[in-house]
């Protein structure tokens, strides 16, 4: 069934079944690589909350969680500067981290923050997305851990906002 979000419509593209079903595989992964070892996961909000919790309760590893807010969007459209309102303030050096993101798309948020996190000398630095949108891909960056490899069409639902509303949905539409 179509919903309404400001003036767009959107209908249903992916299910809770399916996002639920993604979510436990991608933990399954996780799970395996990171057997013994105590990753520090970097969820990048807002957009990433759902996916985060949803991945958490399925990992049975020993792991660490914090947040960092980092933005590029307004809108529909991606502004082109990263901004960073949260910043991280967790000791990196030596760690194994996995950064959480919703949607990898232009890769341009990214490509501008792992040098940073890099910049802490990890030990190892993965990345988990649940979407990524390959040909809107600008900057290439490689998803260790990926649910769903999506079109280039404006995702609404399971963290993703159009304009600041929609992220409470739990499934994902596409822009009719």
């Amino acid at each position: 069934m179509a919903i309404q979000v400001h003036d767009k419509k959107f209908t249903p593209y992916l299910s809770t079944g399916d996002i639920d079903q993604e979510v436990k595989r991608v933990a399954s992964e996780i799970n395996r690589d990171y057997q013994g070892k105590h990753p520090l996961f970097i969820a990048i909000l807002n957009g990433s909350f759902m996916f985060a919790s949803d991945l958490f309760k399925e990992l049975t590893i020993d792991t660490e969680l914090c947040f960092i807010k980092l933005a590029s969007y307004k809108g529909m459209k991606s502004t082109g500067h990263i901004i960073t309102a949260i910043g991280l303030d967790t000791e990196l050096f030596g760690r194994d981290v996995i950064i959480v993101e919703d949607i990898v798309d232009t890769g341009k948020t990214l490509s501008e923050f792992l040098p940073q996190l890099y910049h802490q000398q990890p030990a190892s630095l993965k990345i988990a997305a649940l979407l990524h949108k390959p040909e809107a891909t600008r900057y290439p960056i490689h998803i260790d851990y990926l649910g769903f490899s999506v079109p280039d069409k404006f995702l609404l639902g399971y963290g993703l906002d159009y304009d600041g509303l929609g992220r409470n949905l739990k499934e994902i539409y596409q822009l009719a």
